[in-house]
C-alpha cells in the first residue's frame, strides 16, 4: 500500500540488496579512418558510407548497497545484458538509386544498404556512487555515477567470424538519475542511465576487406531504463 505510513525499509541498513530489470538502446560510436577520405586509396573507393544504428535490448541483475550516509551510497550492480549492434554499409554502384544521407557529394549511384548485425551477451560489473535528496513524503530523487567493467561471453575466436569484428572487453563511464518511491514493503526506483565506452574495440585485422580500412575506432554507447526493486 502506498501512503505516508511507508517505512524507510533498507535505508537504515549498512548493507542491503535488491534486483532490477532493464531495457536499453545501444549503438557503436564509429570513427572513419584517414584512408576513407583519401581519393587515391583504392581499398575504400567503392565504399560510400558506414552508419551505426540504435538497437533495443534488455538486461537483468542485482543491486548491492553499502550505506555511508543517509544520502550517500556505494552500489555494486552486476548484470547480464543482451545486445545487438547494427551497422549500415553503402557501396557505390553503376545503377542509380536515391539514398539521401550517404555522404555522396559527387552524385555517384550507390547500392541498397547492407546491414551488418553483431550480437553479444555481456557480463557487466558497475561500481557506482549514489547521492540522494532528503526524503519528501514517500519519494526521493537521486543522481548516480561511476564506472563499469564488462566482458563478452562469446569467445574471441567466435567473434572473429563476424563481418565487423570487435574485442570483447571494455571499460565505460556511467551516469544517470532516478526516483525512489516508497511502498509499505519495498522501494521502487525507475532510473535512466547513460553509458559511454572508453576502449577502442575495433579489430581491423579480422574485419571483412570491403570495410576494413575505412574505420579507425569503434566505441560503445547505450541509454538504459532501469526498474529497481529494493
Amino acid at each position: 500500500m502506498f501512503g505516508l505510513t511507508s517505512g524507510s525499509g533498507s535505508d537504515d541498513k549498512l548493507l542491503s540488496y535488491g534486483f532490477f530489470l532493464a531495457a536499453h538502446t545501444n549503438t557503436y560510436r564509429l570513427k572513419y579512418s584517414d584512408a576513407f577520405f583519401d581519393p587515391a586509396n583504392t581499398t575504400t573507393s567503392d565504399l560510400a558510407s558506414i552508419y551505426t544504428e540504435f538497437s533495443p535490448g534488455f538486461s537483468l541483475g542485482f543491486v548491492g548497497m553499502l550505506r555511508f550516509h543517509d544520502q550517500v551510497h556505494l552500489l555494486f550492480t552486476p548484470k547480464v545484458g543482451f545486445y545487438e549492434y547494427r551497422t549500415e554499409v553503402n557501396f557505390y554502384s553503376d545503377v542509380p538509386t536515391n539514398l539521401p544521407g550517404t555522404g555522396n557529394t559527387n552524385n555517384e549511384a550507390v547500392n541498397a544498404p547492407t546491414v551488418i548485425v553483431n550480437e553479444a551477451t555481456m557480463v557487466e560489473l558497475p561500481i557506482l556512487f549514489k547521492y540522494r535528496s532528503t526524503r519528501f513524503n514517500n519519494t526521493r530523487m537521486y543522481f548516480i555515477g561511476g564506472a563499469s567493467y564488462q566482458f563478452r561471453t562469446k569467445s574471441q575466436e567466435e567473434a572473429n567470424l563476424d563481418e565487423l569484428v570487435t574485442t570483447g572487453k571494455d571499460f565505460s563511464i556511467e551516469m544517470g538519475m532516478g526516483f525512489e518511491i516508497y511502498f509499505r514493503y519495498f522501494k521502487f526506483a525507475p532510473e535512466i542511465r547513460f553509458s559511454h565506452g572508453l576502449n577502442n574495440l575495433y579489430q581491423a585485422e579480422n574485419t571483412i576487406p570491403e570495410i576494413r580500412d575505412a574505420i579507425s575506432s569503434i566505441k560503445n554507447k547505450s541509454i538504459t531504463i532501469y526498474l529497481n526493486f529494493q
